[in-house]
């Protein structure tokens, strides 16, 4: 297929595309999530493949005089809705009922892992729409129920509306740093209860007689990354089910993004009991706080670990916002706010396309009700009324 000057292509591995012409058409909107690396790992450990429910079908297209790669998209073709964090099991079931197949789809996004950013890799906006286009007439020469973009950046929104995607909204919370030189500082710009909230908890770990240890990627030895792997992988089980990413991803992981990575270590009688894993972009000024886990359990250890010290080294290294990953109203009692973020679906029967985007509608409304109530339990201090 061409598409003006542009070369069609789906590559079932990454590493057919050259990592020098992915990367080279990251934006300031790309996470460290979308380098060719961070996707490359994923395929190599086997943690994303056909046996998983995650087939890699990434498009590109590249320059037909030249062979340059103008554009890409990461993709997957999806036989589940497992480790995405924007729920369709319902569309699923409602095509079930109609005797049709909603799998497989096909879906844009990072595995496992709910983060904003780029997507639509393309060195140009007219190469980012013609991407879009050849998504759609190949989901509908491949008979695929739709596609799906989750958590673009609000720049591409626009675009793939104008596209025919529908747009669905969903909540994340986010702190943010205001400038805060100290943990008291921050605390000091909440209200009493979760300030007093926040001490308890601390205070609790702090009695237990637990440390903790900061690790820069660039420093973690092979046993720091089989110790993380181990807390991560135990509180997955614990949970009933296995973890999403293995020990084979973490170790390559740990040895080919080291300068991303930050490992946070809790110890007790000197014996290592927990840890918690942060992406840090400094670029975005943006730290992901996605893996945590622990071998012994002690009340509030995954708020300090997980959040509070993430916190503090947000604060000593200038670092503006905080992701803690999806979901997680209990957030906003440790200094979280709740921030909203998008993802595009294009629905390929029109029956059904219609259908989705009145459930849309009704969603948007509840979730901007949602929103009201969430303000009203602010944990920061109310401003005086001018």
């Amino acid at each position: 297929m061409v598409t003006k000057s542009n070369l069609f292509n789906v590559e079932t591995r990454i590493q057919a595309i050259p990592a020098q012409d992915w990367n080279s058409l990251l934006g300031p909107d790309s996470t460290p999530f979308v380098h060719h690396a961070f996707l490359s790992l994923l395929e190599e450990s086997a943690c994303v493949c056909e046996k998983t429910g995650w087939q890699p079908n990434h498009i590109t297209l590249r320059d037909q005089d030249t062979n340059q790669l103008m554009a890409a998209l990461p993709l997957y073709i999806k036989s589940h809705s497992y480790g995405e964090y924007v729920f369709d099991w319902a569309w699923a079931e409602a095509y079930a009922q109609h005797g049709l197949h909603y799998f497989p789809k096909a879906l844009s996004a990072i595995p496992f892992t709910p983060v904003q950013g780029g997507r639509l890799l393309a060195s140009t906006l007219e190469n980012k729409k013609r991407l879009m286009e050849v998504l759609k007439s190949w989901v509908i020469e491949k008979n695929y129920s739709s596609a799906h973009i989750l958590f673009p950046p609000n720049d591409d929104i626009e675009h793939l509306e104008k596209n025919g995607f529908m747009t669905r909204n969903s909540i994340q919370f986010h702190w943010r740093n205001q400038n805060y030189h100290h943990f008291d500082d921050f605390l000091s710009s909440l209200n009493m209860k979760r300030r007093k909230n926040i001490k308890r908890e601390r205070r609790i770990v702090d009695d237990a007689g637990i440390t903790f240890e900061h690790i820069p990627g660039s420093s973690a030895s092979e046993t720091d990354w089989l110790f993380f792997y181990q807390c991560y992988a135990n509180t997955y089980f614990e949970h009933g089910s296995p973890p999403y990413l293995n020990q084979l991803f973490f170790q390559g992981w740990g040895q080919a993004m080291p300068d991303y990575l930050h490992l946070i270590v809790a110890q007790k009688n000197q014996q290592r009991i927990a840890a918690s894993l942060l992406v840090v972009d400094r670029k975005q000024s943006t730290v992901y706080g996605r893996y945590w886990g622990c071998i012994e359990s002690i009340p509030c250890l995954h708020f300090e670990t997980a959040y509070y010290q993430a916190i503090e080294y947000c604060i000593q290294e200038k670092i503006q916002v905080f992701e803690g990953g999806a979901q997680g109203q209990h957030k906003m009692a440790r200094g979280f706010l709740p921030v909203t973020v998008q993802s595009a679906h294009y629905i390929q029967d029109p029956s059904f396309s219609l259908a989705i985007q009145r459930f849309l509608e009704r969603e948007k409304n509840g979730i901007g009700h949602y929103l009201d109530e969430l303000a009203e339990h602010s944990p920061l201090k109310s401003k005086p009324s001018s």
